[in-house]
């Protein structure tokens, strides 16, 4: 068992972190808003620490899952940032959605102090958390991976080296890129068969099993056609990772017209008030 630590107590992180005390490791956890923190340590054990600096130190792996790449080097290197206490030999695993620029940046700090950085963006949402079986995709160095892979499992279903340093966070936006695809083109069929008079719900159970059939129809069609939009990943999220994958096709010169198209439609649902809704709420806009 490890002694590690854990920076980000959102929806993501507290039950991630809760999956690495349960499986004995010595967990120390900071939040931003210091309650979240308490509330962590009462119901797994642990500590607390003041700042994330004071979290990583001592610490084998540092994990983190925070909102941005600002809030990302806030919480490495701006002022009480982990790295000023990261030890060398530790390995510090992100799994904020963030862009490959801030993953290679901050491998190439890490390395100066001697330590390892990892870029490990996660796929499956809240209940992946929760249930312990979210895909991580992972960039760095083998070496380094093969310190954390067995630790990461506590929460993992899934879990590969896809590259060097940024090649997770680039994996990230594939799958983003092709869940926004998917999205689309599940609310147009769905609101055309409710507009042709069809049983949408027979028409899912039918059509899942075939070749049009995707996680999102089989997790997410239900509850579209039943106008359900109170959970799951926010619209707010999914544009911001949208921009990240319209930046790095910006600079390698990959084309992405539809990614481009949903992204403005998202923006339609969020001026419509539906920022926190889940990214299935695509649907609303054409009705």
């Amino acid at each position: 068992m490890a002694k590690v630590a854990f920076i980000g107590l959102g929806v993501m992180g507290y039950p991630m972190a809760g999956h690495l005390a349960a499986r004995g490791h010595d967990v120390t956890v900071y939040n931003r808003t210091a309650a979240k923190s308490d509330a962590w340590v009462t119901q797994h054990g642990g500590a607390s620490a003041p700042t994330p600096a004071a979290a990583a130190d001592g610490a084998e792996t540092v994990f983190c899952c925070v909102g941005n790449d600002a809030d990302l080097r806030s919480v490495t290197t701006g002022a009480d940032g982990a790295f000023s206490t990261l030890g060398r030999g530790a390995v510090f695993v992100d799994h904020t959605t963030a862009s490959a620029e801030v993953a290679r940046e901050l491998h190439a700090r890490a390395a100066d102090i001697g330590a390892g950085f990892i870029d490990a963006p996660v796929s499956g949402g809240q209940a992946g958390a929760e249930n312990g079986v979210l895909t991580v995709m992972c960039g760095g160095e083998a070496e380094v991976y093969a310190k954390v892979e067995g630790t990461i499992d506590a929460y993992a279903r899934s879990c590969r080296l896809m590259g060097g340093p940024g090649a997770g966070q680039l994996t990230k936006m594939v799958n983003q890129i092709a869940i926004a695809g998917l999205l689309q083109g599940l609310s147009e069929a769905l609101n055309f068969a409710q507009k042709a008079g069809l049983d949408g719900k027979a028409v899912v159970d039918v059509i899942s099993k075939g070749a049009a059939g995707s996680w999102q129809m089989e997790n997410r069609g239900g509850t579209m056609l039943d106008d359900k939009f109170d959970f799951g990943f926010a619209i707010d999220w999914m544009r911001k990772d949208l921009g990240i994958c319209l930046a790095e096709a910006n600079a390698n010169g990959a084309s992405l017209p539809v990614t481009a198209m949903v992204d403005q439609f998202y923006k339609d649902v969020q001026q419509m008030g539906g920022g926190r809704w889940d990214t299935s709420a695509l649907i609303r806009r054409l009705k």
